[in-house]
């Protein structure tokens, strides 16, 4: 148990009954005397991908959820979900669609994850912050047209389309960041 005062942003906890990552969390003392710390707190229920606010007491108690991260390694698409193998055990997963589709552009086959497991089932899949994908199509450069910066669409090797600037041509490796998608250099 953790006194609600000592909370930090990205810790899991367990609560309404679920496992919920702290987003955020802001400490607020009220004016009045001998008023209690107020702990206020967004989270994201890992179970059903919603984003809540609470309201803490500072001496309130929050169980840590039963929680774990673990390497794991994209194998395959299945389908809509997507099969994952837990690097320490060899154990496999199949995730659904609703955890899969977000990441699925950046994964390439054997590309390392983050698993979130809660009570043995997988809760969360987070990729690598930025992956190395190769440029499968683009429209050529126009010359000339450099009045001011120009962003052209590009559809990468998993099919994710992304913009990119103009003088990304077919073939090339590009890093692209996993948290918005937007191109961060070439490879």
């Amino acid at each position: 148990m953790v006194q609600a005062s000592d909370l930090k942003r990205g810790m899991v906890m367990q609560l309404d009954g679920a496992p919920c990552r702290l987003m955020d969390v802001t400490l607020q003392s009220p004016s009045a005397r001998g008023a209690n710390l107020m702990v206020k707190v967004r989270y994201r229920n890992l179970l059903t991908d919603q984003v809540l606010d609470k309201t803490l007491r500072g001496g309130d108690k929050v169980y840590e959820a039963d929680f774990e991260r673990r390497k794991g390694q994209f194998l395959y698409a299945a389908g809509d979900n997507g099969v994952f193998m837990d690097l320490e055990t060899y154990e496999q997963f199949e995730v659904g669609a609703e955890l899969f589709e977000p990441v699925q552009g950046y994964l390439l086959h054997g590309t390392e994850v983050q698993l979130g497991l809660y009570q043995g089932r997988v809760v969360s899949v987070d990729p690598p912050m930025v992956v190395e994908l190769s440029v499968v199509d683009t429209p050529p450069t126009i010359k000339g047209a450099t009045a001011q910066a120009q962003l052209k669409e590009a559809v990468l090797e998993t099919g994710l389309k992304i913009l990119v600037p103009p003088y990304l041509a077919p073939g090339e490796r590009i890093r692209v960041d996993t948290r918005d998608g937007h191109f961060v250099s070439r490879a």
